[in-house]
């Protein structure tokens, strides 16, 4: 997303119901915003995941070998949906505001929207079959 004319990048962490743990905007996506991220995904949930899934991006993996190596890495082809899909609403949401004014401004909102929307939606963990 472009904010005040500069490229801001939007990393998510999803769970495995597709609910949105944590959300960070960074101006960079390179081994230090990926590093970052991890860090703070660590520290706000207090324990280390099973298995990290993730685009085929080079930074994810450079981080990721120094912050948890012991974690399975999964880069597979439709293995990162659940992140894909759970960006439409906020997207949706921005363009329906005409865009953020500030950096700031977007981290406060965007941390709080996917809160918000994760109590509001039912996991498909929730649904039988029968309703999907």
């Amino acid at each position: 997303m472009t904010i005040r004319g500069q490229r801001q990048y939007l990393w998510r962490a999803v769970d495995q119901d597709g609910e949105v743990i944590d959300i960070l905007l960074q101006p960079r996506r390179d081994r230090h915003a990926a590093a970052r991220f991890l860090r703070k995904l660590l520290k706000r949930s207090g324990r280390v995941p099973h298995r990290l899934v993730t685009d085929r991006l080079g930074s994810y993996c450079a981080a990721y070998r120094v912050i948890m190596p012991s974690v399975v890495h999964d880069t597979t082809r439709y293995a990162n949906n659940q992140a894909e899909v759970s960006h439409q609403p906020t997207l949706q949401r921005e363009r329906h505001m005409r865009r953020f004014k500030s950096v700031a401004q977007a981290q406060r909102f965007l941390a709080v929207h996917d809160v918000v929307r994760n109590l509001f939606t039912v996991g498909r963990h929730r649904l039988r079959a029968g309703h999907q």
